[in-house]
């Protein structure tokens, strides 16, 4: 039995870094650049790693880890199996939000916007650039789909290792990526007394608006 008190009484004091309306850079675009430099040479482990929310049309709510793969001048892109559950919910509410979490930095950052298929050239590229038992594995799993037991994806595994024995392995039809491109970021950094920094941007037709909002 888990102690609820023992819960309740975990606490951490943030107070490495500040964030103000002054500091941050104009674009949130650069300023997430700059938080992810400098997640990438903290040496903390898999700065790229996001948490991905998605809505189905009925408004039930999906939640997963997934892994930034792609920076473009719009949006931000991870690759996924187009049968996956997070699939389906955006095609039916191409709406999500992302979200990363750099603990040793302190730092929490929510973005939030519509989200688009990349264009096929665009996933063959990445996906011929993945280890080949990575892009078996896309061929071998129909992602979320319910399956007998641990035995039937190795087999499917092993069977698809030996279809493309000597092979370049194609692209499914079945993968591929998602952009995400962003109407809102929150910027959070920790601070004393959970007095924590929270940097909004806001899409706004011909800019972004920043606001502080209260911790």
């Amino acid at each position: 039995m888990i102690d609820n008190k023992q819960i309740a009484g975990l606490r951490k004091t943030y107070s490495k870094e500040t964030l103000s309306e002054d500091s941050v850079h104009p674009d949130p675009h650069e300023q997430f650049n700059i938080w992810l430099n400098e997640a990438l040479n903290s040496g903390i482990d898999e700065p790229n790693a996001m948490t991905l929310a998605t809505s189905s049309k009925n408004g039930t709510p999906g939640l997963r880890t997934v892994l930034l793969k792609g920076i473009a001048s719009d949006g931000y892109i991870f690759y996924t199996n187009y049968k996956s559950s997070k699939a389906k919910d955006l095609e039916e509410n191409p709406k999500a939000a992302i979200m990363f979490l750099w603990k040793d930095l302190e730092r929490q950052l929510i973005v939030t916007g519509n989200v688009e298929k990349v264009s096929r050239e665009e996933s063959t590229q990445y996906f011929n650039s993945r280890p080949r038992e990575s892009q078996i594995g896309s061929w071998s799993s129909e992602q979320s789909s319910e399956i007998p037991d641990r035995k039937f994806i190795e087999d499917q595994y092993e069977s698809y290792s030996k279809k493309f024995e000597g092979k370049d392995i194609p692209l499914p039809d079945f993968w591929g990526g998602f952009k995400l491109i962003p109407e809102k970021y929150e910027f959070w950094q920790g601070r004393e007394n959970r007095l924590h920094d929270r940097i909004c941007y806001l899409k706004e037709p011909e800019n972004w608006k920043i606001v502080r909002l209260s911790p």
